[in-house]
């Protein structure tokens, strides 16, 4: 699997089993990781591809500056994946 910048992941193996990251890098077979609370953006979790599963490609707004490279806080990341959370567990629309 591909991952990119900005992805939204959930991690299947580990400690962190369950929760879910902003991929900030891709390194060969490892992922930057972090999500604003347990994991800054100072200090990204390192992680195996093999290890994570793909959860959404969003284009939040704090997905497209994850992309660009330009400055983002921790604070964003956490709202972003708590409005990600919510979205997740909402029921669905249809059927």
């Amino acid at each position: 699997m591909n991952f990119c910048k900005g992805d939204i992941i959930v991690s299947l193996a580990g400690r962190d089993q369950g929760q879910v990251f902003f991929v900030l890098e891709t390194d060969g077979e490892y992922l930057l990781l972090a999500d604003g609370r347990r994991r800054m953006l100072e200090h990204p979790k390192r992680k195996k591809q093999k290890h994570v599963r793909l959860a959404a490609r969003t284009d939040s707004e704090a997905a497209r500056k994850i992309k660009s490279g330009s400055g983002i806080l921790n604070s964003e990341l956490r709202r972003a994946l708590a409005a990600f959370r919510r979205e997740e567990n909402s029921p669905n629309q249809g059927g």
